[in-house]
């Protein structure tokens, strides 16, 4: 019995552990967009991103160059959610957190237009 409550409260331990990891630093890859008219088109994605407790800050885009500011960002458990803003279009990202990789889905609204894109990036050493 005192075998299992040890492995209970380590366990515990450890999905508090994985819950507060910090997401903060430079992540770069890919960033593959499907537009309105079906056409896609692979680019980079540099994340550039702040963790303080649940809040993200930080810049999002394909380099140092054009890179937008995060308005919006959310880390609950491994599950991230961002929002940036662009030329009045809302681009919103909800990611997952698996070690030092960052995958998900982004949509971007504005205009009558909708575009999705996939965004897979890993943590820069």
């Amino acid at each position: 019995m005192k075998t299992l409550l040890c492995f209970l409260v380590l366990a515990a331990l450890a999905g508090v552990a994985f819950a507060d990891g910090n997401v903060t630093g430079k992540w770069t890859g890919s960033f593959n967009i499907s537009g309105p008219n079906g056409e896609t088109k692979e680019t980079t994605a540099l994340l550039l991103l702040t963790q303080n407790g649940t809040d993200i800050s930080g810049t999002v885009g394909p380099n140092e160059e054009e890179r937008l500011t995060i308005q919006k960002g959310k880390i609950e458990g491994d599950k991230i959610t961002l929002e940036a803003e662009q030329d009045g279009r809302v681009i919103k990202f909800a990611l997952v957190l698996a070690a030092d990789r960052l995958t998900g889905d982004a949509s971007m609204t504005g205009d009558g237009q909708t575009a999705k894109a996939k965004l897979d990036v890993t943590r820069s050493k």
